[in-house]
């Protein structure tokens, strides 16, 4: 446990990559002041939790190696959950010269290893022009629009991939939905989601999503300190308000920051927060990030 953290934080901060932290175009931290602020913040003592569908592999590059170069401090409360819960590690200098612990992965949660297989396969033979296959994941199966290639195009063939992608799992005998495309096995359970967004395909299983990644997040903030008082959620998609859901569930107060409001902001139990200038995905979540800063100094 971090011993100096043993008042309530005012504020914790559970906060999705993509959009609202690194550029949905770039697919990178774009914006040098979101770096700058989150050292800001986590210096502060305000908990940090990146809790994305990414894999390690991307945070470390994306997100751990620009927070250590902008100073991370030793002691710092910030953590990082990827594959929507499936793995999970700590993030800082005390933790090598990496700046990660040891990751965690839940293997239970994994996709069957031949699926992978076929889906790799599948990628190299017929959308190798439109995407590519993540090799670094853990557990999900994450298929990823090329950045040469327009949203358009990859939006026109996106749903003909997952289609393909529900056939081979039918095939082995499981159930699998896609948004309202409900396919149950036999017994009628359903143990895998095809989950597409605006940059990719995820296929997961179904005990997978942002809520089970903030289940996690506050596991690993309990290890090291007493938990925030008030949280602030961060995302791009409407599958990102799980987490609000999830605490608000739990007697957490939240309210939801929603950095791409045009997909409609659904009727919620808390208050969702939208930019006041119009600014979406980073642009947006650098706006929210330099107010949260700027409270600090009140």
């Amino acid at each position: 446990m971090n011993s100096a953290a043993t008042t309530p934080p005012a504020l914790g901060l559970l906060l999705d990559v993509d959009g609202p932290i690194a550029s949905p175009v770039t697919r990178s931290i774009a914006i040098p002041a979101i770096t700058r602020d989150l050292v800001a913040l986590a210096s502060a003592g305000i908990p940090l939790v990146f809790n994305t569908g990414r894999s390690d592999a991307f945070i470390r590059d994306e997100v751990v190696v620009p927070l250590m170069a902008a100073g991370l401090p030793r002691g710092a409360r910030v953590h990082g959950v990827c594959e929507k819960g499936a793995s999970w590690f700590s993030i800082g200098p005390e933790h090598g010269p990496g700046g990660m612990s040891e990751v965690v992965v839940d293997e239970s949660l994994a996709m069957p290893a031949d699926f992978s297989a076929e889906m790799d396969a599948l990628v190299t033979s017929d959308f190798a022009d439109l995407v590519f296959f993540d090799h670094t994941k853990r557990a999900m199966v994450s298929i990823e629009q090329l950045t040469s290639v327009s949203s358009a195009d990859y939006l026109a063939r996106q749903a003909d991939l997952d289609h393909r992608a529900m056939e081979a799992l039918v095939a082995r005998g499981f159930g699998v939905r896609r948004l309202d495309d409900v396919r149950p096995d036999g017994s009628g359970a359903v143990q895998w989601r095809i989950d597409p967004t605006i940059i990719s395909t995820d296929i997961e299983s179904v005990l997978l999503g942002k809520d089970r990644g903030a289940e996690r997040a506050l596991e690993l903030l309990a290890l090291d300190g007493p938990l925030p008082t008030s949280w602030r959620t961060v995302g791009d998609s409407r599958s990102d308000y799980a987490m609000a859901d999830w605490l608000h569930a739990h007697g957490h107060d939240v309210a939801h920051v929603d950095v791409r409001p045009a997909d409609g902001v659904p009727v919620t139990p808390y208050p969702v927060l939208t930019s006041a200038t119009d600014l979406i995905h980073d642009e947006a979540g650098a706006e929210f990030l330099a107010g949260w800063v700027g409270d600090l100094r009140v």
